[in-house]
């Protein structure tokens, strides 16, 4: 449950106004007109306050909800420009090709693609095999959550499949 205690608007319309800010490419002085529309009347600035206070427990709540993935991932990095820089971009997706997660970071090294596979663990469950290419980095951090794992007691070690053609449906 969505506790929006000391709102002065419906809870409706303030999660309607969240939602439709988050999953529509649409500024806030659009949305207040939207809004004005079905007949609420609020300031842009106050949209902005509420996507700031209210998409973290909106997401965190559809993460509680989401199902569990399949057993077999596949795993890639590439390198893209954001913001004018370079940044390499982490992604895993399930066997049926839907995204599991994702992480930008500066560099291309064991610690980061640890960290990665810590944060997608740690939302999506342990799977049974992950498909990397010939990547040392991403073969060392999967070998470092395998330790981290044993340590915790954690019988199920995470399988690595080393091939370039079984990862074409993440590239």
């Amino acid at each position: 449950m969505i506790s929006l205690k000391g709102c002065h608007f419906p809870k409706d319309a303030v999660l309607y106004a969240v939602y439709f800010y988050l999953r529509y490419t649409v500024s806030y002085r659009d949305l207040e007109e939207i809004m004005a529309e079905r007949g609420v009347r609020v300031d842009h600035a106050t949209l902005n306050r509420w996507v700031v206070k209210y998409s973290p427990i909106v997401a965190a709540r559809a993460q509680s909800k989401k199902r569990p993935t399949l057993s077999s991932w596949r795993m890639d990095e590439t390198y893209i420009r954001v913001r004018g820089n370079w940044v390499y971009l982490y992604r895993a997706v399930d066997k049926a090709g839907n995204t599991l997660d994702f992480m930008l970071s500066e560099r291309r090294n064991r610690p980061a693609a640890a960290r990665f596979f810590g944060k997608a663990l740690s939302t999506n469950g342990i799977p049974s095999k992950i498909v990397i290419d010939k990547s040392g980095a991403n073969a060392a951090g999967i070998r470092e959550v395998n330790r981290i794992l044993k340590r915790f007691g954690c019988l199920a070690k995470i399988q690595t499949v080393r091939s370039k053609y079984l990862n074409n449906l993440i590239e």
